[in-house]
């Protein structure tokens, strides 16, 4: 594995440790490749934790990923459709991706959360992140994997070193 990657995959799992949503900790890990500052990358994350505010909907880390994929490699003319067809070929990719590395099955954060053996409501408080949080939930793990697989990705497009 490229060392840059692990790296980045490392940094966003350890920007989730630090209490950032899924969304937040994978954007944060690519945070100079985009020249957007950590506070603006955080505040644009900050919506899609939890499966998109807790409405357990598609995974924050995949979602986050996403998002630096389409900052990096997106098309911003909507005439472009080879373009536009492109990105979505890509963000199927990347999302095929997760799925395998994850072992998930899905990239819906509900899904993937019941295939481990927890159950979570949407909605409602977010639980405090105590050891038996992490111990329970994947999510550092998922975060980390979404991070690599975009990694992946940007390497082979030769935007990453």
């Amino acid at each position: 594995m490229n060392e840059n990657i692990t790296k980045r995959a490392e940094a966003a799992r350890n920007h989730f440790l630090a209490d950032y949503g899924c969304a937040q900790a994978v954007l944060l890990a690519y945070a100079d490749l985009t020249g957007l500052d950590e506070k603006t990358l955080a505040r644009l994350g900050s919506s899609f934790g939890g499966g998109m505010g807790r409405l357990r909907e598609v995974c924050g880390g995949v979602t986050g990923a996403f998002a630096v994929l389409g900052f990096l490699c997106g098309y911003d003319d909507p005439a472009d459709k080879e373009g536009k067809s492109r990105h979505y070929a890509d963000i199927r990719e990347l999302a095929r991706r997760f799925i395998e590395k994850s072992g998930s099955g899905s990239i819906v954060c509900r899904e993937i959360l019941a295939g481990r053996g927890v159950q979570s409501e949407a909605g409602g408080e977010a639980e405090a992140r105590t050891p038996e949080y992490y111990h329970k939930r994947p999510c550092s793990e998922l975060v980390y994997v979404a991070a690599e697989a975009l990694g992946e990705m940007l390497w082979e497009k030769g935007m990453l070193k």
